[in-house]
């Protein structure tokens, strides 16, 4: 994977071959096609691998009994230090280039990113809605909205301005703001 990402940082999909990336995970390129029969093969578990990684980083560590605020300001943080880190920034890159000739690999990194996430949010939201804390009409469209927040200002900016790095306290900023709107439009109210 860590030869994969490297070429697809370097030379896009298109312009990456099995054979670089099998000189760069210093493997043979027999060794490479025994795992992924196929280029294509190969960016789907890249995709997925990182994916992967980031669901389990914000959803395997969900606690249900946090506070609301505690809880929503971590994933929120997670999500961007995902979105603008350097691997998270390539990924986005690298599909969005290729998206028009192999528009599989798009698909395939909207289902098993953003759309996983999605859904995984959205789960976690309906929790709250049982536990009495907040009152959503639509789950989905809720966690679609808060991962929304989370990209504001700062995001776009890292993904077209290469040298473009987030300050730890803007991140904060971004966070707190997504969260204090979130809750402000669906934490529910006593009667």
């Amino acid at each position: 994977m860590a030869g994969a990402a490297e070429i697809f940082t370097l030379d896009g999909y298109e312009g990456a071959s099995m054979a670089h990336i099998a000189r760069a995970a210093q493997v043979s390129k027999g060794t490479l096609y025994n795992y992924f029969p196929s280029k294509e093969a190969l960016f789907a578990a890249f995709v997925n691998d990182n994916c992967g990684q980031l669901l389990q980083e914000i959803f395997g560590a969900v606690q249900d009994d946090a506070p609301i605020e505690t809880e929503l300001a971590r994933i929120g943080r997670t999500m961007m230090t995902m979105m603008l880190s350097p691997r998270g920034l390539v990924m986005f890159r690298v599909v969005v280039m290729e998206a028009m000739k192999f528009p599989d690999l798009a698909r395939n990194f909207v289902e098993a990113g953003p759309q996983t996430l999605v859904r995984n949010m959205a789960a976690w939201i309906a929790r709250r809605i049982e536990a009495g804390e907040l009152n959503v009409a639509d789950p989905h469209f809720a966690a679609e909205q808060f991962f929304a927040l989370t990209q504001t200002r700062l995001v776009l900016r890292a993904r077209v301005e290469a040298d473009f790095r987030a300050l730890p306290e803007e991140i904060e900023q971004i966070v707190t703001g997504a969260v204090h709107v979130f809750l402000a439009a669906y934490r529910k109210t006593a009667l």
